[in-house]
């Protein structure tokens, strides 16, 4: 487990004066080795892979936010359109008084919940949560910012690690945690559900979760959406290699892979991969491994698992919590959803 530090921001405010925001991170300044021996496992693994986590470094988290705004990648938009028509009711309900947001990247889907919050006059404090130390201290100091009086706790962690590390709502209050972006899809059948009993943690009789879901739905439509024409996607699976090479003295070339996404009808779920264009020797030194990759064999880059209503109220009940309220797109592409302790 990594160290912990406390980071509190220089402020205007007079000497006493309650300062904006604060961070906790949970994350090593060095190599985090849990991290490391998980790449190393994936990648010498009968069918090698790369963790996501391997996405997300500042070009690949730069390359993202350009495919959320792709015409092909429907995902975000549609989910901010549900965001925006059900929040006031779904406050309104429940009556949160803090948001925690798990993975809170930008947080600006975020500010949805926030003004459905601000609107009821609940709000109190946003505790976002993400891996990257950078990307919560943006999002702390800019949603403190926009919300003049509320307090902002950021916490940067892992959340296969990390979540029981979120401060503990105050008695008499209300919380509602937001896990957006449908990124529960990221993981596989044992680990979602491990994540969705973690998140369940987090609440108490009276809390609620706010979740996003991609829907199983035309596989045309959802393959184009991991492969656009305009290439963008191509750009964000090749990066990978670019971050892990940086990360461990590697020597693969990027361009000599090839970009694939394909629907995986069985497991209800589109695969990116990244497929070799030739042999390729990828010695990475940091790590300790050669991986040897023929020509036309393939790392899988990303699964992203696709829902129904059914199967997010399975999901829910094995975690302890029920489904509250099912809010979907007219096209039956996407989902929020909203579930309370049982």
């Amino acid at each position: 487990m990594g160290p912990r530090v406390t980071t509190r921001p220089k402020s205007r405010a007079r000497t006493g004066d309650a300062l904006p925001w604060r961070l906790d991170c949970h994350m090593p300044a060095g190599a985090d080795a849990v991290a490391t021996d998980e790449l190393r496992r994936a990648l010498t693994a009968r069918r090698p892979w790369i963790p996501p986590r391997w996405f997300y470094d500042d070009a690949g988290c730069a390359l993202f936010v350009r495919i959320t705004g792709l015409a092909a990648y429907y995902q975000t938009r549609t989910e901010q359109a549900l965001l925006d028509a059900a929040m006031d009711d779904i406050v309104a309900t429940h009556r949160p008084a803090e948001l925690v947001e798990v993975g809170s990247g930008t947080a600006q889907k975020t500010r949805a919940i926030l003004d459905a919050m601000e609107r009821a006059g609940s709000l109190t404090r946003y505790l976002p949560f993400d891996i990257s130390p950078g990307a919560v201290a943006v999002s702390a100091a800019d949603i403190s910012a926009a919300y003049p009086g509320t307090r902002v706790h950021g916490v940067a962690g892992d959340f296969s690690r990390h979540l029981a590390r979120i401060p503990r709502c105050p008695a008499g209050t209300r919380r509602m945690v937001a896990f957006l972006g449908g990124t529960i899809g990221n993981l596989g059948p044992s680990r979602r559900r491990t994540l969705v009993r973690r998140l369940a943690r987090l609440l108490k009789p009276g809390d609620s979760l706010v979740m996003g879901t991609d829907l199983a739905h035309d596989p045309r439509v959802l393959v184009r959406a991991y492969d656009d024409p305009e290439g963008v996607t191509a750009a964000f699976s090749r990066n990978m290699i670019h971050h892990v090479n940086a990360a461990f003295a590697g020597n693969a070339d990027p361009d000599a892979f090839a970009h694939v996404a394909l629907w995986n009808a069985r497991a209800s779920r589109v695969e990116m991969h990244l497929r070799a264009r030739r042999d390729i020797t990828w010695n990475l030194a940091g790590l300790g491994i050669v991986v040897p990759v023929e020509a036309g064999a393939t790392i899988r880059t990303e699964i992203s698992c696709k829902f129904t209503r059914g199967s997010v109220e399975a999901l829910y009940a094995d975690a302890g919590l029920a489904l509250d309220s099912w809010h979907e797109d007219p096209l039956s592409r996407y989902a929020v959803s909203v579930a309370t302790p049982a």
